[in-house]
């Protein structure tokens, strides 16, 4: 469902206020005080001091009492739309809804036009998108030391029910989101269908597959990782291809500070057909490796930079990541950490188990990259998920009484050969990489009596369907799930429905069911007999208004796992 107060993308985003107080080229070194703090105090307990914690605004908590007596802006004195960058909702539960906004009325400079004072926001949560039956409506406070962003926890609610809500600031109100609650825990469910996003390089093309999924009925989206990309932004917008001078030269950096990470959220969340998404469903997100820097592995960088200057940095992305997505109070960051791996259900139809695969992990064997496995990536003690999330994962499966036990991750979980001869070269970043971490997993799944496993995944810029292998060099070996890869929404262009390498990727992995190369989405229904899985893809992305197709459409009946090609 599209909100009827949606406005229809444009070639380029409306232009915001020219910047008052963001220098050209935005400073993008730390602090040296907080370097110095680091190196003294080791790489993570710098941030736990109260003088480092404070000098980065990194409260856990609601500010407290010094923060939060600054003064009130009285929002009557707002003169500009606080709400460019919309409203959202996210990890829905039987009895209670996440709402998000931000209020920004100059979203392109770093105050976001606002001074550092709280504002009162209230909110509203109706039956009816024309708010005729309130059923809650409250007050809230955008505090500056969240960037003024609002999360608003809304509990007491009826299980499996669709909420409209929006929020006022002064005179003026937000885009009318739409929502819902989960159904009720034990509940019988007949059907659930969502939606999988990924990677969405905002200047590598137009989104218009939100668009197309914001029209979609679906209950949730699960978007699996690289929500932004921490690389320099131009001016034109790269291949968006906007008039000399649409966007900021602060875009033009790689992110690295609070503010940089900030405000390429900023830049993101201008997109309309993003806003329209998030507007219609509520999401369920988790992250990759791109919202703080590309390929990094727990504490190790990509680059050589001092560790305790990285986890600075991590500090800086993991709270703009927190500020600026629909997560609850358990997902507040700890100074360069944030718990968010976390379980949600949908009545006893599915239980989703939702993994971090880039905090906790083990540095990449041999470099990094495609390469041969051997004793460095097959050593036992390598981990892609850290212990205790694997613990997590394993122990939640054997307490699951769901018809489908669903894991929202993001990088490839099955075999991926990439040569038709072995041994193969394998992808170092993936499970390939980790295959200890894996045979874990997939023994904890077997040894829980997990019958209907599905593995959902983002990260690779196109669209596989996996049969999930017990063995997977034996074709014959028992196969324990499914994995659904989505495509990215525009990372890597417009793509090719059959990449240069298709034939030999088919030939090599026999497990590998469908592959395409084109940029979309996914959706996939449970129901209780059998699962289906939609790729859905639009031709090009450089340009606006690409119509959308399907690719492929699977299924995988209940309790005998595999996909068909329907």
């Amino acid at each position: 469902m599209t909100p009827a107060n949606h406005q229809a993308p444009t070639s380029a985003p409306t232009p915001a206020p020219t910047p008052a107080r963001v220098p050209a080229q935005s400073q993008s070194s730390h602090a040296p005080e907080l370097r110095a703090a680091a190196r003294s105090l080791g790489r993570r307990r710098f941030l736990t001091v109260t003088g480092a914690a404070a000098a980065l605004a990194f409260a856990v908590n609601l500010p407290a009492a010094g923060t939060a007596s600054a003064a009130e802006l009285d929002a009557a004195q707002l003169t500009a739309d606080p709400f460019t960058l919309g409203v959202a909702s996210g990890d829905p539960q039987p009895g209670s809804v996440l709402l998000w906004t931000r209020l920004a009325p100059a979203p392109y400079q770093a105050d976001s036009g606002l001074p550092a004072k709280r504002v009162e926001v209230s909110w509203e949560l109706a039956l009816d998108e024309r708010f005729r039956r309130v059923v809650r409506r409250g007050r809230t406070t955008a505090h500056p030391e969240f960037h003024h962003t609002v999360h608003v926890e809304v509990d007491h609610l009826a299980p499996g029910h669709v909420y409209h809500y929006r929020f006022r600031a002064g005179r003026y109100v937000s885009p009318v989101g739409r929502t819902r609650t989960a159904p009720a825990r034990h509940s019988r469910v007949s059907g659930l269908t969502f939606g999988l996003v990924s990677c969405q390089k905002y200047d590598q093309g137009y989104y218009t597959a939100y668009k197309h999924l914001a029209q979609e009925d679906v209950d949730v989206v699960f978007h699996l990782g690289d929500y932004l990309y921490e690389y320099a932004v131009n001016a034109t917008g790269g291949s968006r291809a906007y008039p000399a001078g649409t966007l900021p030269a602060h875009f033009n950096h790689e992110t690295v500070t609070l503010e940089d990470y900030r405000l390429r959220y900023a830049l993101y969340k201008s997109d309309p057909d993003l806003r329209a998404a998030h507007a219609a469903h509520p999401f369920v997100v988790t992250w990759d490796d791109h919202e703080t820097e590309n390929n990094y592995a727990d504490e190790t960088p990509e680059n050589s930079v001092p560790p305790e200057e990285f986890l600075i940095r991590r500090a800086a992305a993991y709270r703009a990541y927190w500020e600026n997505m629909p997560l609850r109070r358990p997902q507040l960051p700890d100074g360069p950490d944030l718990r968010l791996y976390r379980r949600l259900h949908w009545g006893r139809l599915a239980q989703f188990d939702v993994l971090d695969t880039r905090q906790y992990r083990s540095n990449q064997a041999y470099g990094d990259g495609w390469q041969f496995p051997g004793p460095e990536s097959e050593d036992p003690g390598r981990t892609l998920t850290g212990d205790a999330q694997e613990r997590w994962l394993i122990n939640g499966w054997h307490r699951s009484d769901a018809l489908w036990n669903v894991v929202p991750q993001q990088v490839t979980f099955s075999q991926r050969y990439n040569m038709t001869t072995t041994p193969s070269k394998v992808s170092m970043d993936s499970w390939d990489g980790y295959p200890a971490s894996r045979e874990r997993v997939l023994a904890g799944a077997q040894a829980a009596g997990i019958e209907n496993l599905m593995v959902l995944t983002g990260d690779v810029h196109v669209s596989y369907g996996f049969d999930i292998k017990r063995d997977f060099d034996d074709p014959d070996s028992r196969t324990l799930g499914t994995e659904i890869v989505t495509t990215s929404v525009t990372s890597g262009g417009d793509g090719t429905e059959k990449p240069s390498n298709w034939d030999t990727l088919m030939a090599a992995n026999p497990h590998l069911k469908f592959f395409n190369g084109r940029r979309g989405y996914a959706t996939v229904s449970l129901g209780r007999e059998s699962a289906r899985a939609d790729f859905k893809t639009v031709s090009h992305v450089g340009t606006e208004g690409a119509p959308l197709t399907t690719a492929g459409s699977f299924v995988t009946q209940a309790g005998e796992p595999g996909l068909t090609p329907v």
